[in-house]
This record gives structure tokens, sequence and C-alpha cells, in this order.
């Protein structure tokens, strides 16, 4: 306790010391032209190129832009780009550019920055491609300022929705440390521990996308009541909160609460015994209560799961994959008893210690597994000590985390693919790699929905992790904050917040 007050002491001094343009104490209530907000875990890298945190990426998106942007249906819309063409094979991409749009280090935006990007995205200018997402890439022309023509060695029908990463400006090489994208907000400053500061770009191209607060401070806090005293004292304008939370500021704050299209899973590492035997995995999946989970660690603003799609995926969602694994301690025990773990075993949970429902969900299951033999032992770990071990290496039991959702479901399902380099599961089905490649080719949209929804089925058949929710993401926010918009891709548009005085 005393910890978690020192903590709390120390980000409600850093907030209420910090000033805004005009000087003057943002505690005060006064100063329309900052708002102060929160992320709940450490940024993994500032570069777009190397970070693949969600948390990240959430801040970011703001700062950073593709060719392409989203919109609140998960649709893709115009971004960098003003318009593109697809050829009939799927092999050429042209994109026809933005005019009038400025770097936030002065730089105007043209064909070259794309093309540098992209180079070091498919690794042509440097040998070594950083995402297997641009590997296909062969060829990049510039025939002039503003069009852009993108050449694959093979269709990939994911790939417009991929070229929302970042583009950068041509020859930069600092975003690591001081990033430089053309969003509508402009990074200033990081400070390890505590925040990260924007400020609105005045120079953004689009006037229906121009933020209109001045200045948004992203703290960095992980403990939940801290949030809650920081929300309810004016130290803070917006905050994600539990379900539990939001019911308590309730009527003093305004609640939002929406699907995120995230699937929270207990993944277990199939490579490993015993969970390379799928009795084992299957057991599993009848051993574990979602319900409790979600009522328990999401207080009950979760959907539940059985699938790596959330229902919100609309046309690429499997019903059928719906209570494949019903709560079955009975059917767990014999599933156990056949694979030759009649007297149970036990096995380690590493859990990011920073997401509190993940521990809380890890919780839940080592008592739902207690009750069917099976000792699990939590082990709870730095966020960037499990990106590193759980994530790019692979090298855990099982763990507990909440996987994001993407707009193509390319994007969800290549995770299983066999030679995917992140495909932490460990798990190898020939017949699941086979339909993706298909798909990832198909031109026809009504025969990739059937694609995808096979290979759903796949892997809840093979019982590869065990699926739980898809959490709400609960977000409180002042009464005269306006302007919040859910996305169903992690991101926090800070462009569509603005204060509105209000009467009484």
């Amino acid at each position: 306790m005393k910890k978690v007050l020192i903590f709390l002491f120390t980000v409600l001094l850093a907030v209420s010391c910090s000033k805004s343009d005009g000087g003057e104490s943002p505690s005060s209530y006064v100063q329309p032209s900052l708002v102060r907000l929160t992320m709940p875990s450490e940024p993994d890298s500032l570069d777009p190129y190397i970070s693949t945190a969600s948390d990240t990426e959430a801040v970011m998106h703001n700062v950073y832009e593709g060719l392409v942007l989203f919109n609140e249906d998960g649709e893709i819309v115009p971004g960098l780009a003003e318009s593109w063409q697809i050829s009939d094979d799927g092999l050429e991409y042209t994109f026809h550019l933005r005019e009038g749009v400025t770097f936030h280090n002065g730089k105007h935006f043209c064909s070259e920055d794309v093309a540098y990007s992209y180079g070091l995205l498919s690794g042509l200018t440097t040998g070594s491609s950083l995402s297997s997402r641009f590997s296909t890439i062969t060829e990049i022309d510039t025939p002039d300022d503003y069009t852009v023509i993108i050449r694959l060695a093979s269709a990939n029908a994911a790939f417009l929705e991929a070229t929302r990463i970042a583009i950068i400006p041509s020859g930069y090489r600092e975003c690591a440390t001081s990033p430089v994208g053309t969003g509508p907000y402009k990074f200033i400053e990081y400070v390890p521990g505590q925040r990260i500061v924007l400020e609105r770009n005045d120079l953004y191209y689009d006037s229906s996308r121009a933020g209109r607060i001045e200045r948004a401070e992203v703290y960095i806090m992980t403990d939940e009541s801290a949030i809650v005293t920081a929300l309810q004292s004016g130290q803070l304008d917006m905050a994600q909160v539990t379900g539990m939370d939001a019911e308590i500021l309730e009527g003093k704050f305004t609640i939002h609460s929406n699907p995120q299209n995230m699937v929270c899973l207990f993944a277990l590492n199939n490579a490993v015994p015993p969970f390379n035997d799928i009795r084992v995995r299957q057991a599993m999946n009848y051993a574990v209560n979602k319900e409790n989970i979600i009522n328990g660690a999401f207080d009950g603003y979760a959907t539940r799961l059985d699938s790596n799609f959330s229902p919100v995926m609309g046309l690429y969602y499997n019903s059928d994959v719906e209570n494949y694994y019903p709560y079955d301690p009975v059917k767990a025990k014999e599933l156990l008893a056949e694979a030759g773990y009649e007297r149970g075993f036990s096995f380690t949970i590493t859990v990011p210690a920073n997401y509190q429902q993940h521990v809380n969900t890890a919780q839940i299951i080592a008592e739902d597994l207690k009750a069917v033999g099976i000792d699990a032992r939590l082990q709870l770990v730095e966020w960037g000590a499990w990106l590193e071990d759980v994530y790019t290496n692979g090298n855990y039991e099982t763990t507990v985390v909440g996987l994001t959702g993407k707009l193509d479901p390319y994007e969800i399902l290549v995770r299983f693919v066999s030679d995917y380099s992140r495909n932490f599961f460990h798990y190898d089905n020939s017949e699941f790699d086979r339909l993706i490649k298909e798909a990832m080719v198909e031109s026809d949209e009504s025969e990739r929905i059937r694609l995808y929804k096979d290979c759903q089925m796949i892997l809840t058949e093979d019982a590869v992790c065990v699926w739980t929710c898809d959490p709400n993401l609960v977000i409180a926010t002042r009464k005269d904050l306006k302007g919040y918009k859910a996305y169903p891709l992690t991101f926090t548009d800070i462009s569509s917040l603005y204060y509105e005085e209000e009467t009484s």
C-alpha cells in the first residue's frame, strides 16, 4: 500500500506542476487548450517500424500517418494517398499522393518519402525487411512527385490495409527519439516512466480532422486506484478505467463503453509438453470458466469468445465456434487422464504485471485449473520483458494477454501461420497454412470469407489457446470534454476531442 501511495503522489505532483502553454495550472479546469489522459504501459518504441505494442500505436497514431487511414467503422479511407488503383492480378498498387502536406520538421511530403519508407520496410534499400507484411515488395517506382507504384512478388489481399503504416521523411533516422510524422499532433517529449507530450499541428492539411485542443499530456499509469483518484481530484481529464470504477465515476463523468475488437486469451505454447498434446489443450478449454473471467476480471464488461475473432469482425466471424468448449471440469479430467495426466501437472503462467485485468484473469484461471488437479503458478513480469521473452522469442509455457484486432482478417490469422516470425504459440498445422495462403490471394470476397471461417474452426478444434473474451474499452471523460470516438482498433483519437461549456 505504501508503494501505491508513493506512486500516486509522484504522478499527481508531476501533473499538478505541469503547465499549459498559457502558464496556468491545469488543475484549475480553466484551460481548455490542454487534455490530460493516460496510457497503461510504457512505450516499447517511438519508432513506428520497431514498435509492436498496441498501447504505443494508440497514442502515436496521432503523430504518424500512412497512405491510408481508417474510420470508426473500420473502413479504409484516404490518408496521405488521395486515391489508388490495384491491378487485376493484385500485383501492382498505384497511389496518387496528397499535395500540400508538410512533415512536422518542415519537410514537404512527396513520393520520395514513400519510396524511402517502403524501401526500409521491404528491405529493398537495406537488404533486410523490417516486416513480413512488406517483404513481397519487389519494386517501388516514383514517376513523379505525387505518384508511387508498388509492385509485389505475389498477390496479397491484405496489402492495402497494411499501407496504413507510417510514412516518415526521406533520410530521417531519429524516429526512436524524435518522432516526425504528418498527423494532426506533433511529438514534443517523452519522459520514461512519466508521460508523452503532444502538441497540435497547426499546419495539418485536413481541416475536418485538425485538432482543436492545443496540447495533450499522456501519463503512463498502471495503478487503477491512482487513476480514479486522479480523475476525481481533477488531475486527469480522461482515462481508461475498469467496469467497477466506471460505476463509481458514473454521474460525475461521462462513461464510454465499447467492444475493442480485442481477443483476450490464455495462450499455450504448443511446442512444449504437456501443451503439445491436443487432449491437454482441449482439457484446459473445458476447465476454464469464461463467465468467471468476464465477471471477475472485467466486471461484466466483455463478450465471451471461443475464437481468435471478435464478433465485431462481422462477415468474417464464424459463429459456429460459439460455446465449442462449454465449462465442463468433468470432461477436462477425462481428457487429462486419457493424455496420461490423471494426477495433473504443474506449469507457469507468465503475465505482464502492468495489466491488472490480465493478472486477475490468470488468478481465476489458476483457481479453475486447481479444481481439475492442475497447479498453475503465476510469474509477473515487466511489459518490456514480456514483449522480448514471450512475444518475440516465444520463450514461455503459458501466458495471458490481449491481442488487438485488425481491419483485415488475414492480419489476425497470420499470427498462427507456422513460419510467421511472431507465431509465439508455436502452432504448426499444414492445412491451416494452406488455407491462409489461398485466402491471401483470393479476389472473390465470399470465398475469402469461407476460407477465413474455416481457419477459425481449425484453430478452435485444435484448441491452440483458451480464447476468453473481447473486453469493452471503458473510458471516463470529464463532463465538458466532448468528441470521444471509438474505433475497432486501438486508437486514442485526440484530434476529435474538444471542450464544451456546460450550461445550467
